[in-house]
């Protein structure tokens, strides 16, 4: 298939369906009508011989062709923006529009409160910040990068490792008073503790501690089951019971003397942060930024 200007248009068209999720939306940013926005969408497939879209009157979707098709092409559109920007004598190719895929978690105890910082750095860029439970499609679903814990999925996307964060077993001050804190994690038996349903099995999260080369399972009396870790943040802050979590993101709450961490000496489960995108190839200049500003946001938490 021979490569000309119109087949590089009818690529952007559809990067622009993608990353505003609707015709009409592309339409719009385009400086396009509708109908022009669909037509170079037929044109599209009819060149390459595939259904791009699938189309209802609520939502529009890309095939598994056109995701295959749009995961090869995003970093090379994000390529020439950038090597136009260089070209141009601009001050940054840090520019556009960045959509972010994030867990609760992470977005409100060590993300959100830095978002300034980030967006004072990169004036030219906007950012868009999706809070999910599950990390979904973020390909086809307009996402230029993902930060999540946990072991990434098997699949295209590029892992890169930011972090490995131990959990630490936590209660408020309110709560100690009232029941003393647990010296071994058999003593958690007789203590309230509060449970994180996991979001992968519907199933409470177990408890398991190692010192040195000894493992112990804690058995836990629990009369609170939450499937989001700020609902279990809260309610430990209130006295609710103990916690388990993730140390990035209430280091600052032990610090304050919110929080006071319990059975210090011994380690709870790990977790590793990865920040995860749609490419085999380098980056855009934007990816390649935030993946920077995180890195160093989670090396002065620790």
């Amino acid at each position: 298939m021979g490569f000309d200007g119109r087949l590089l248009a009818n690529i952007n068209v559809l990067a622009a369906i993608v990353h505003s999720g609707s015709f009409a939306r592309a339409a719009q940013a385009l400086s396009l009508s509708p109908s022009g926005v669909s037509r170079s969408v037929s044109r599209l497939e009819a060149s390459i011989g595939i259904r791009l879209f699938d189309r209802t009157t609520r939502a529009v979707t890309l095939t598994d062709e056109g995701r295959r098709l749009y995961e090869e092409i995003s970093p090379l559109l994000a390529g020439i923006g950038d090597a136009v920007s260089l070209a141009s004598g601009a001050s940054t190719a840090v520019h556009g529009r960045l959509r972010v895929n994030v867990d609760a978690y992470f977005s409100r105890r060590i993300l959100a409160p830095h978002l300034s910082e980030f967006l004072d750095k990169y004036p030219g860029l906007s950012l868009d910040v999706t809070v999910l439970d599950q990390l979904g499609d973020i390909v086809g679903e307009g996402f230029d990068i993902a930060v999540r814990f946990g072991q990434p999925p098997s699949s295209s996307l590029i892992a890169r490792r930011l972090l490995e964060t131990k959990t630490v077993t936590v209660a408020s001050p309110k709560y100690l008073k009232k029941h003393g804190a647990p010296q071994t994690p058999a003593d958690l038996v007789s203590h309230s503790c509060i449970q994180m349903r996991s979001s992968m099995t519907g199933l409470p999260l177990e408890w398991a501690y190692t010192r040195g080369g000894e493992t112990a399972s804690a058995k836990i009396t629990s009369r609170l089951l939450v499937n989001e870790s700020e609902t279990l943040l809260t309610a430990c802050l209130a006295g609710a019971g103990i916690a388990r979590m993730k140390a990035e993101g209430v280091r600052d709450l032990i610090a304050q003397g919110l929080l006071v961490e319990l059975l210090p000496a011994w380690t709870g489960e790990k977790f590793t942060l990865y920040a995860l995108y749609p490419s085999r190839h380098l980056p855009p200049a934007k990816v390649r930024a935030f993946i920077e500003f995180v890195q160093q946001l989670v090396a002065a938490q620790s």
